[in-house]
């Protein structure tokens, strides 16, 4: 039949021809100049083909975010909390469905290409961005991933619901300095840590979309990393496409000053994988035409980008009749149902994490809990953060806890209290009184009387005020102050003032930039440029002439009408029970482009703590965050704390259900939860393995170990066991490398009511070569439900190649061959069985000498950071400053492959006391070579440098010490340089 019969002009418009050749087909009509208008996020209409105009990129990480009402999940910080893989595939589905809505809206706009979910790793808990990823665990965050993918995409095998994009890829896990630093991660932390988080939701779950994150990866900006086309593409086979992050293309010039133009950063960004340009357009699109004037860019590169997202736009069903996709008559029906509402709570309870019960204080008994203070701004509040949609409706725990003690008179027994205080603000010079009118201007009088404001304190030295007559609060632009604000929100939060105190209960008032508050003309406030000195609380004080931008000071005086916390304590003190709600607001002292100040509660949260404590010790804590907090004080002394992420539009229901019974919690925490700050190391630092970071590796006291969670029945664990046959010689139950192990578990509920268990399946290795292996590793997690008296086997599969490690003497993963133990508990810390494996895998070989080595594949390292080579794709080391050395370890090199030693570096320099020094068995040995480096031109001007070594033999431990400003990318012990040495440049 020709196409003229069937209505189908062009080749791609036929759905019987193969995906492939319509996607090429579409693009070989393409002009040049369409070709590059449509590398950009916004894709145009190209009408003379019939294409639609194409959004790339609607946020969606807990819901449809931005576009309208929609329904409002958990924080992925709380859905990390569920361990629920069905939940997690159940809500990836109805974020498509709702998707879909708004693209039937307006398809121009509204893009069924979804930026979620956040695979980011999350090794400290001061990241800014901590409520948008699934924690600190790969096989975790992989699990729980991947299904949200399935869920996203759907399981038809011709037509996706929705596209899944996976952020940020890589080593994406601190806000300061995000989009000009280098986030040092060598070959093993990348491999058995980072990637393994990512390579499920491609390999098993599909996902078609990937977003590259703003940092710099040894030294290379993600947008350039040789791993989205060699280990994304090639070794996972990702066949979707791959897109910027916002700016950071632009971001090579901008941030890192990789370029000095924007055409090389742009051209390489498409070379190296990039396929999709979420940036400034015109700026984009000028670089792409000089690079291809240039020959840096060839039209074929911007074909195959193109193929990658035609064929995600094809399998959309965008170029299809509807009547062939059945997503595609997805409706209004689909948003906000009674379902998905359903699913919600469901999931807000999940995610609710019981961190102690002492004296089983919970569940309360509605009969016999007395009268209820309810404490805290938290407790009538849902907030949402950066990334959540408009919620359709919120549901607060007060609300929620009063609907659970309802008949009688509601208001009497359950109180109240916010511990806010109510200030007045008053100019200390003149005394003129801070008045809001009635559209919410602000100005300072003399007559009348001052108006009170609500003030929310949130710690370091961050507070919100808010009129509760216009129910707004205090916000600011450039210049001025309204009190127009519905909620505190924004990518800059306006809403966030600092009232420093400078002396005799004066202080400097200044926004959410620190920028001052002062007096203006007849009595106007007004936002000035700050000197620097002008926010020293030291040097800044009321008797002081110090000016801002030619002004003096304007000081406040900051009377308090009604004392916050006076007021909770005596509440406290007349219930019978307290529940003070504590906690963070998710945009406020860290959030995306801001790592948390620190791990603490606000300094007035937990002087409230204290201070309902020593009122009323029948008292429970509720912890709202997104993120880990260190809560000593409170751990010790509180009887029950609960744990919950911003949970969305039910998030007082599932607090509710859970303080009185109506649901057991059985949430588990995604993250180890340290005693303090002082556990953790710098936060950039991404040496999981050597800075002891993770359930893995930390070997201090933590506060609430990875996988902790309480609840209201206890769960019996029995009969551990596996089909691996018994090893005659071993005794003990044996399997090879290549095989898969079955696991079973009994698992009892021991309580008197049904409820839910996650059942934690962990591996902890034997001897290795590798010095510092993993103390356990997650290898299989379900959550079950059992009924009261219930006993359930619960089975696992496990591979034995997810046992690998990443061995860098020869560039591949090894099953190593030795006992590995089999534990199963309710928590990396609460292990109820272990079973022994035997796994016969492989026994690493000694490294060669005489062969080259690459500096990346250290052993052991200390003071030395992986940066960019560009005259090789891998990576090379430095010290991590100049000013310091820092040596890399290659243990157990046999010496007796080479008849005599030489030490040959391919190097840089860029100064003149640049060295490398060789020792042997221990880095405090004397040297036996020293390389004098010194200025080869830059540090990207490679060198071989070759220095004799004395007679050596035996297997020995190198270290090769670093000064000045020295890279090394490769080195052999030889002769002298052979063909395979690498040396041949």
């Amino acid at each position: 039949m020709s196409h003229e019969t069937t209505g189908i002009e062009y080749l791609f418009q036929d759905p019987k021809i193969h995906l492939d050749e319509r996607v090429r087909d579409l693009v070989s009509r393409l002009t040049l100049e369409e070709k590059v208008e449509s590398m950009l996020q916004y894709q145009p209409a190209i009408d003379r083909l019939g294409v639609a105009a194409y959004k790339h990129g609607t946020e969606a990480a807990h819901g449809i975010a931005w576009l309208g009402e929609a329904t409002s999940f958990p924080q992925p910080v709380g859905l990390a909390c569920t361990w629920d893989t069905e939940l997690m595939r159940q809500i990836g589905s109805v974020i498509a469905d709702e998707a879909r809505v708004y693209y039937r809206r307006d398809p121009k706009l509204n893009g069924l290409t979804l930026w979620a979910p956040t695979v980011d790793m999350e090794r400290d808990p001061r990241w800014g961005r901590n409520e948008e990823a699934y924690g600190e665990d790969p096989y975790l965050t992989g699990e729980l991933s991947k299904e949200l993918v399935k869920g996203i995409q759907g399981d038809h095998p011709v037509y996706l619901k929705a596209v899944a994009t996976l952020k940020h890829f890589l080593g994406n896990n601190n806000e300061v300095d995000r989009g000009s630093g280098s986030s040092s991660i060598d070959p093993r932390n990348l491999r058995e840590y980072y990637l393994r988080a990512f390579e499920k939701p491609f390999t098993e779950g599909g996902a078609q979309s990937m977003m590259t994150s703003y940092n710099l990866i040894n030294g290379t900006p993600a947008t350039l990393y040789h791993g989205v086309n060699d280990i994304v593409r090639d070794e996972w086979g990702m066949d979707g496409f791959v897109v910027s992050d916002a700016g950071d293309v632009m971001g090579i010039v901008n941030d890192h000053q990789y370029y000095d133009s924007h055409t090389p950063g742009v051209a390489e960004s498409i070379r190296a994988g990039i396929d999709c340009i979420t940036d400034d357009a015109e700026l984009s699109k000028q670089a792409i035409r000089e690079a291809l004037a240039q020959g840096t860019l060839q039209e074929e590169d911007l074909d195959r980008a193109l193929f990658h997202t035609f064929r995600v736009r094809f399998r959309l069903g965008e170029f299809d009749p509807a009547a062939d996709n059945p997503y595609a008559s997805i409706g209004e029906e689909a948003l906000m149902t009674e379902q998905a509402r359903e699913l919600s709570l469901r999931a807000a309870r999940e995610q609710i994490v019981l961190l102690k019960n002492e004296h089983e204080l919970l569940p309360l008994n509605p009969a016999r809990c007395g009268k209820v203070a309810v404490i805290g701004t938290h407790g009538n509040e849902v907030y949402r953060d950066w990334y959540s949609g408009t919620l359709p409706y919120r549901v607060t725990p007060l609300e929620a806890i009063r609907a659970k003690l309802e008949g009688g008179d509601v208001k009497e027994r359950v109180v109240y209290r916010d511990a806010k205080n109510r200030v007045t603000l008053t100019a200390a010079n003149d005394g003129a009184k801070l008045t809001v009118d009635s559209s919410g201007g602000m100005r300072l009088s003399q007559d009348g009387d001052p108006t009170v404001l609500t003030m929310t304190d949130w710690g370091y030295g961050s507070v919100t005020l808010h009129d509760e007559h216009l129910g707004t609060y205090v916000t600011s632009d450039e210049e001025t102050l309204r009190v127009t604000a519905d909620e505190a929100y924004g990518w800059y939060v306006k809403e966030v003032f600092g009232l420093t105190p400078i002396e005799q209960g004066e202080y400097l008032w200044t926004t959410w930039n620190g920028k001052p508050v002062i007096a203006g003309t007849e009595g106007s406030l007004k936002v000035v440029e700050a000197e620097k000195s002008a926010l020293n609380a030291v040097e800044c004080n009321a008797s002081t002439a110090s000016t801002v931008s030619g002004q003096r000071h304007t000081t406040f005086q900051v009377e308090t009408v009604s004392d916050g916390l006076a007021e909770a304590i005596a509440a406290a003190q007349a219930a019978d029970t307290a529940i003070v709600f504590v906690g963070n607001h998710p945009l406020i002292n860290g959030k995306e482009e801001n790592d948390r100040p620190g791990l603490e509660l606000a300094a007035s949260q937990q002087r409230l703590i204290e201070e309902v404590y020593r009122v009323n010790p029948n008292m429970i804590v509720i912890l709202t965050g997104s993120y880990p907090f260190a809560i000593p004080w409170v751990q010790e002394h509180i009887p029950a704390i609960v744990y919950t992420s911003h949970a969305g539009q039910e998030h007082g229901t599932a607090i509710a259900d859970v303080l009185f019974g109506d649901y057991a919690p059985a949430g588990r925490l995604n993250m180890t939860w340290v005693q303090s700050e002082d556990q953790l190391g710098d936060i950039k630092d991404y040496d999981i393995i050597r800075g002891g970071r993770t359930y893995q590796y930390f070997e201090g006291e933590s506060l609430y170990p990875f996988g902790h969670g309480l609840t209201y029945s206890p769960f019996e664990y029995n009969n551990l066991r596996t089909d691996a046959p018994k090893d005659g010689v071993k005794s003990i139950a044996a399997l090879n490398a290549v095989d898969t192990l079955q696991v079973w578990v009994e698992v009892t509920n021991r309580g008197v009511a049904a409820g839910e268990e996650v059942v934690q399946l962990y591996v902890r290795p034997g001897a290795s070569r590798v010095k510092r292996r993993p103390l356990k590793t997650l290898c299989g997690f379900q959550r079950i439900r059992l009924e009261a008296g219930e006993t359930r086997t619960v089975f696992f599969t496990i591979r034995m190649k997810d046992w690998a490690i990443w061995d860098v003497t020869r560039d591949c993963y090894c099953v190593e061959s030795g006992e590995y133990t089999l534990l199963a508990g309710a928590s990396s810390a609460d292990i109820r069985l272990e079973h022994p494996v035997y796994v016969r895998g492989e026994v690493i070989p000694p490294r060669q000498a005489g062969r080259s080595i690459r500096a990346e594949n250290f052993d052991d390292c200390s003071d030395i950071v992986l940066d960019e080579s560009k005259e090789q794709r891998e990576a090379c080391v430095r010290p991590r400053t100049p000013q310091r050395s820092g040596w890399i370890a290659f243990h157990g090199v046999d010496m007796d492959t080479v008849s005599g030693v030489e030490l040959q570096c391919r190097v840089s320099g860029n100064s003149s006391d640049a060295t490398i020094e060789l020792c042997l068995d221990a880095p405090d040995s004397e040297a036996v070579a020293r390389v004098n480096v010194g200025n080869t031109g830059g540090t990207q001007a490679w060198v071989t440098l070759s220095e004799a070594v004395h007679s050596v033999s035996g297997t020995r431990d190198v270290y090769l010490w670093l000064s000045g400003e020295v890279r090394l990318g490769h080195f052999n012990l030889g002769d002298h340089a052979t063909e395979d040495s690498g040396f041949q440049a």
